[in-house]
């Protein structure tokens, strides 16, 4: 028998989840394993938010079972979402605050001291590579590179398990996305967290993680690596899928480890 400690980070199992309109995800399974890097890719409406929203409770799946390290997630387990970090297009930060204050938010509602929270705050800065300064901004003065850091420094504030990334860099110029994959894929190595991006992006899919799932009007069509989905793809649809990035520099067959 798996215990707690043994079990996948993530782990969907039978999952069926049905939105308004007809929209929705499943049946899917899923295991991410602890410390790994997966990205979810797919077209508009495949289902790739909805599967991050399962796994933080955000959704309730009419059917099947999902787990966050061995224990089943539920919409009421606020202790439990706090060890799953969350980072969204735009970085959705709330205008009122401060970088810093939007950063410390769920700190502060816990009643961190200052103390621990201004040394948590310094260490997230220089990880994301953002100066001391800007805690003092709001977020209409900050650039969108500078606001995806500040919304990361927030996910990563209470050392989560993991990490969840919802097109993070989607709203960028093409320069500022590139510095900033760079960036995450560095902040990816260097924490070793479980980290679930999502993306359309397939070659930001690549960059970023080694194996990839691919959805399909809310249904898994295929896993595994990029050269899996462009050498050896499960059926047409992953075929058209690879095929419409067509500027996408596929890796050599043992280019990657």
């Amino acid at each position: 028998m798996t215990t707690a400690a043994e079990a996948p980070a993530i782990e969907l199992r039978g999952v069926t989840a049905r939105l308004g309109g007809g929209a929705g995800v499943g049946p899917l399974d899923l295991e991410v394993a602890r410390g790994e890097t997966v990205a979810v890719i797919g077209e508009s409406g495949a289902g790739k938010s909805t599967l991050l929203r399962l796994v933080l409770g955000l959704v309730a799946p009419d059917a099947g079972t999902v787990r966050f390290e061995g224990v089943a997630v539920r919409a009421d387990d606020d202790a439990l979402r706090r060890r799953i970090g969350y980072v969204v297009q735009g970085g959705a930060l709330f205008p009122h605050l401060t970088a810093g204050e939007n950063a410390t938010l769920v700190a502060r509602h816990l009643r961190w001291d200052g103390e621990r929270i201004a040394r948590r705050l310094s260490e997230l800065l220089r990880l994301v590579r953002l100066p001391e300064g800007i805690v003092d901004r709001y977020p209409r003065e900050l650039s969108g590179g500078q606001a995806q850091r500040v919304s990361l420094v927030r996910a990563l504030f209470l050392d989560p398990g993991a990490l969840l990334l919802d097109e993070p860099l989607g709203a960028l110029d093409p320069l500022t996305r590139a510095l900033l994959q760079q960036d995450l894929r560095g902040v990816f190595a260097e924490l070793g967290k479980t980290v679930v991006l999502v993306t359309h992006d397939l070659a930001e899919a690549s960059f970023l993680a080694r194996r990839l799932v691919l959805l399909r009007e809310g249904a898994i069509a295929q896993i595994g690596t990029l050269e899996d989905l462009a050498r050896r793809p499960a059926g047409p649809f992953v075929s058209r899928f690879v095929g419409a990035h067509r500027s996408l520099q596929l890796p050599e067959p043992e280019a990657r480890s």
